[in-house]
């Protein structure tokens, strides 16, 4: 595995000058009249025009990667005019951090329900070599192995769970790092580091949205009238043991009975309940 090593430049400017020199120098001595200097004033000018092909410049967050004759010379990082051996191949690889979003995948969960996914990752390049070398085109490579891992994960957690587990759709911050992770793992031999991988759409298959959606209004339906039931039990035993504490009346088996079921009632009601006065006893 190759691996990224600083190359240590000249600088660009202090270059320029020598060439110049060089330069003026070689006309000098085409334009004279002895035969003998002319051949090597050729080949000083010719020399002096190659040699201009070692300037180069470095942007801020770009690198240039240094081959000679297919072997890896060194990498440029510092941004600046810089010199090097003319005979340097310079392959410019952008260092700044960069995004984007995959396709929305049609996979199944943990549970075979089959879902439209997508993601936003967001990356950059840290080691130059490793990105040049080691994979043909880092780029195309991020985006496969970002939908790949996309898709290995889906199939290992449920869209939604009512339990305590890492789900889809309710656990957005331990889903997005273990996708971060994920990719990541996938894309260290490519000199790439994923800065932030997020869930971007999710959602049920158009086939089974609307049976999905009723199942979720169904359990929203059944969690909240366990709630309702659970609180007016509570208000059932409450007001029977102040009624017996403060003896405001004293109740038999039955009388409690009519009185819990009256209460519930009531209480678990979708509708307004309506009053009825019972002239008569409870026996009668």
């Amino acid at each position: 595995m190759i691996r990224e090593q600083s190359y240590k430049a000249r600088p660009g400017g202090v270059a320029l000058l020598v060439l110049l020199v060089l330069v003026v120098s070689s006309i000098f001595l085409c334009a004279t009249e002895e035969t003998v200097l002319v051949v090597p004033g050729v080949v000083l000018l010719t020399a002096s025009c190659i040699a201009f092909a070692g300037l180069i410049i470095v942007n801020p967050n770009e690198a240039k990667v240094l081959l000679l004759f297919g072997k890896y010379k060194g990498t440029v990082k510092e941004s600046g005019w810089w010199y090097v051996n003319p005979f340097y191949s310079k392959n410019r690889i952008s260092l700044r951090v960069r995004n984007f979003e995959t396709e929305r995948l049609k996979v199944n969960d943990l549970d075979g329900n089959p879902v439209e996914i997508a993601a936003v990752v967001v990356w950059k390049v840290v080691d130059t070599a490793e990105a040049s070398f080691e994979v043909d085109d880092y780029v195309h490579y991020v985006h496969v192995q970002s939908e790949s891992a996309l898709r290995h994960l889906a199939t290992h957690y449920h869209y939604d769970t009512a339990e305590a587990e890492i789900s889809l759709r309710g656990s957005t911050d331990p889903g997005a790092e273990k996708l971060r992770e994920e990719i990541q793992a996938r894309l260290e031999k490519a000199g790439v580091e994923v800065v932030e991988a997020r869930i971007s759409h999710l959602a049920y298959a158009p086939e089974i949205a609307e049976a999905m959606l009723r199942r979720q209004q169904a359990g929203a339906i059944i969690a909240a009238r366990q709630k309702i039931v659970e609180g007016a039990v509570g208000m059932v035993e409450l007001a029977l043991e102040q009624l017996s504490r403060q003896g405001i009346v004293e109740l038999d088996e039955e009388r409690k009975a009519t009185m819990v079921s009256n209460l519930l009632v009531v209480l678990c009601s979708e509708h307004a309940t309506q009053p009825v006065v019972n002239t008569g006893t409870l026996y009668n």
